[in-house]
């Protein structure tokens, strides 16, 4: 391979990466408000599977893609408001809740969908008013002829959808908001020692429905961006697995804006290996199969819950509900 075609590859799969990555983003800062605030949040697949719908659904409906987008981040708080009262008004399990929160969601989808368009669940294909598109940004064009960083900003940079600039800016805003604010700093607190915030006169209950709406909007974006940016319709159970895997990545991340995207950013360069050369040929001796390729998310996704990448230890108050004491 020569060095023009090389560089060519690494562009294409740079940009996929980065594309493929945005949803696992959303979905890995919605886990993070949500445990750092002590909660445990299983149900990111179902919340992010609601809003793709309902975000595809209504902008077919009226044509409009921010009416869509709005209908699906409306469902996903709708989602995340019944986790919070399961898990924090009425101190439910909050794992048992998440995965109830899943099955909801996948069964919904279809029989909603069904009724609604009579096509098994699936949602027509969006028109161009009901989906978002490609962003040129400044002097993308003229910069395109520089050796190395022109296409690297023309055709990596540029070009992307509006949600993935959104979920780019919403790293460094998390970091902010956790780290650098009084707000922040509550939250975590409520996430690590509930009963001595609460001695302070500060509010556990409010400041972990917050953190759960927080992750509400967050996965109801990452939903948006599946079925309006990376897809352009509904399709049955589209998150497949993103959820989970984004859980995973927060673990790798150990709880850490910046982390997160770093680890975001693997598991989508791994993801968009599989989609790009879906048959590698190691020096010409043996061919990887496309389903190794495809199954390397999930793989790296059983290597991380099972302990290879060194301990990673969750808030303290985390999974348990908060009783006040009297």
């Amino acid at each position: 391979m020569d060095t023009a075609n090389f560089f060519l590859q690494a562009l294409l799969t740079a940009d996929m990466t980065i594309r493929v990555s945005v949803v696992l983003i959303f979905a890995c800062l919605a886990g993070l408000f949500s445990e750092r605030a002590g909660i445990f949040d299983i149900g990111l697949e179902g919340k992010m599977l609601i809003s793709a719908f309902f975000t595809a659904a209504v902008s077919y409906q009226t044509g409009y893609i921010w009416y869509g987008v709005a209908a699906g981040i409306a469902a996903s708080l709708v989602f995340a408001l019944i986790h919070g009262v399961a898990s924090i008004t009425f101190r439910g399990n909050q794992l048992i809740s998440g995965v109830a929160l899943n099955f909801l969601a996948s069964g919904l989808t279809v029989v909603i969908g069904h009724a609604w368009f009579k096509k098994g669940g699936l949602t027509p294909p969006l028109s161009d008013a009901g989906r978002f598109h490609e962003i040129t940004l400044p002097f993308a064009d003229a910069l395109r002829d520089v050796p190395i960083l022109g296409p690297i900003y023309a055709d990596v940079i540029s070009g992307h959808k509006l949600l993935v600039y959104v979920a780019m800016l919403i790293v460094p805003l998390t970091w902010w908001l956790l780290f650098r604010t009084r707000f922040g700093l509550r939250l975590r607190a409520v996430g690590e020692n509930p009963a001595s915030v609460d001695t302070a006169g500060v509010s556990v209950v409010r400041y972990r429905y917050a953190a759960v709406l927080i992750a509400g909007v967050l996965c109801g974006l990452g939903g948006a961006y599946l079925s309006t940016s990376q897809g352009a319709a509904f399709g049955k159970e589209m998150t497949a697995g993103r959820g989970f895997i984004a859980l995973a990545a927060l673990i790798f991340a150990k709880w850490r804006p910046w982390y997160a995207l770093m680890a975001c950013l693997l598991f989508g360069f791994l993801e968009a290996i599989s989609n790009l050369f879906p048959n590698i040929n190691v020096f010409g001796l043996f061919e990887i199969p496309v389903q190794f390729t495809q199954a390397l998310p999930y793989i790296l996704t059983v290597v991380i819950l099972a302990g290879f990448v060194g301990k990673a230890i969750p808030p303290r108050a985390g999974g348990e509900p908060y009783v006040k004491e009297r």
